[in-house]
């Protein structure tokens, strides 16, 4: 049973940095990768930024490219959004999930329909 657990949500003010994890645990080591979505109210859920876990390649939202890194601690179980220079447009719930495919690519971030397990989420609030 596969199970991914969010933390690391807060509120900040708009500039400032959050680091979000997720801990998987009941997954297959090989053929997955993981991501982030989020969620703000009366929106959809878009993807922020996803990881390759056999290649660590990563893909990442316009929205923000060159601000948040995904990374992703093997040893842990775990995997990081790093998110700086925040907005108050990034104020949002914010989900890991996980999928198991033969392919990798950024398509995936386009939609839930890929992706096969979800968190609960960690809710971040950016204020102006």
């Amino acid at each position: 049973q596969v199970q991914l657990v969010e933390s690391g949500g807060g509120s900040v003010q708009a500039g400032g940095s959050l680091r979000l994890s997720c801990a998987a645990s009941g997954y297959s080591s090989s053929g997955r990768y993981m991501g982030w979505f989020r969620q703000a109210p009366g929106k959809a859920r878009e993807g922020v930024a996803m990881i390759c876990t056999g290649s660590g390649t990563t893909y990442y939202d316009d929205s923000v490219e060159g601000r948040f890194t995904i990374s992703q601690n093997n040893l842990k179980n775990t995997m990081y959004l790093h998110m700086n220079s925040l907005k108050p447009e990034d104020s949002a719930m914010y989900y890991c999930a996980l999928a198991y495919s033969r392919y990798c690519g950024i398509y995936f971030l386009s939609g839930m329909q890929y992706w096969d397990y979800w968190g609960g989420g960690t809710l971040v609030n950016i204020s102006s």
